[in-house]
């Protein structure tokens, strides 16, 4: 193992080397190859992971689940209702009281402060599943897909369309990480965070890649390896979602749009989507599309991450 990243938080793919995210992406590849073999892999035997969930999810909470109990250990399902924050326990005393009990702790909620300070407080790792600033988990098995696809990172060109949300921003980290290329395709008033984008470039520096916004979505589709898109409307955006569809409208990924990319340009949605709004059926079920295999390999980075910071 060329990184020792045992006890690690994952809170942001910007706190990771560029090694660890490389080392996390051949532990995917190990781990999944051997699930296909039927080979064993339990290095978690007695292990107890903690998920704590205030935002629901399918793919985080059952891949997270399946993964522990794979590797040999133990998911412990925590919801809201089920934890004393929402009488008056700080975090930091969760968080204390949590690494008395658990050997890591998985966390999916809105406020991104909220994953910080329990990490700050944690003895033992904490992962972010999601917050409404970043999606580690999503992004990283984003570009071991792209990986398994392509056979490189280095200069691969990813077109995002759409609203620069907490999926852009993480595959912004992790472009600038590995060497690819991301074009934010985003109108007015939707664009990534500022220090997101700051951040971003600094990490580009050191591997070659770039990160640019492009109003136009078929100038940003063009000669890109990968066109990438997510629901316009988040959780807890509901009350936004009519205004929304009206400006991202320009920005659905369609077969007219596709066709201004390269014709072996991969299609790539980090799920659930809401086909006929940022998609459209004939592209998600195209030949181009591996929204499935994305899907599938959340399962696979999910144990990588466990396995190596558990």
């Amino acid at each position: 193992m060329a990184v020792f990243m045992k006890g690690k938080d994952l809170v942001t793919l910007h706190d990771w080397t560029s090694e660890e995210i490389w080392q996390t992406i051949r532990t995917a590849e190990l781990i999944k190859t051997m699930s296909y073999t039927g080979q064993p892999y339990t290095p978690l035997t007695g292990k107890t992971l903690g998920m704590v969930f205030t935002k629901p999810s399918t793919r985080t909470r059952v891949s997270f689940e399946v993964a522990i109990y794979q590797l040999g250990g133990y998911a412990l399902f925590l919801s809201a209702q089920e934890l004393q924050l929402r009488r008056g326990e700080s975090i930091a005393d969760t968080a204390r009281v949590l690494s008395r009990y658990l050997d890591g702790i998985m966390i999916r909620t809105y406020a991104h402060r909220d994953v910080e300070e329990l990490a700050q407080y944690a003895c033992i790792p904490v992962i972010n599943g999601l917050t409404d600033y970043v999606h580690p988990c999503q992004a990283l098995s984003d570009i071991f897909t792209i990986y398994e696809k392509l056979g490189r990172l280095q200069g691969v060109k990813l077109a995002y369309l759409g609203d620069g949300n907490n999926v852009c921003h993480s595959l912004m980290f992790a472009g600038a990480k590995v060497g690819m290329d991301v074009i934010a395709s985003v109108p007015e008033g939707y664009e990534p965070n500022e220090q997101v984008i700051r951040l971003a470039r600094e990490d580009a520096r050191a591997t070659g890649a770039s990160f640019h916004i492009e109003r136009d979505p078929r100038r940003a589709v063009k000669d890109c390896d990968v066109v990438y898109t997510d629901v316009w409307a988040s959780m807890g955006q509901e009350a936004e979602h009519a205004a929304r569809l009206k400006v991202l409208q320009p920005y659905q990924v369609n077969a007219g749009l596709l066709a201004h990319a390269k014709p072996s340009a991969l299609f790539m949605h980090c799920l659930p989507a809401h086909r006929g709004e940022e998609v459209t059926d004939e592209v998600a079920d195209s030949p181009q599309s591996i929204i499935f295999d994305q899907a599938e390999n959340r399962l696979h980075m999910q144990k990588a991450i466990l396995a190596l910071v558990m």
